[in-house]
């Protein structure tokens, strides 16, 4: 990436951009969890559909 010229604004210097903690929480909000409620609920659909427990939750003990 490259580097971009140094900003300021009235004297001072703003820092550089950068990936925060929110940032990464909310991609986790965004991407993570639709894809993890999409592949539960398509595991649900294939064991009502076939009979066969194709998820996670299989190998949970009773």
């Amino acid at each position: 990436m490259a580097r971009a010229k140094l900003q300021t604004i009235a004297g001072h210097k703003l820092p550089e951009p950068r990936i925060t903690p929110m940032a990464i929480w909310l991609v986790f909000l965004w991407v993570g969890v639709p894809i993890l409620v999409l592949g539960g609920l398509m595991d649900l659909v294939m064991q009502l559909a076939f009979g066969v427990c194709t998820g996670l939750w299989c190998y949970a003990p009773r």
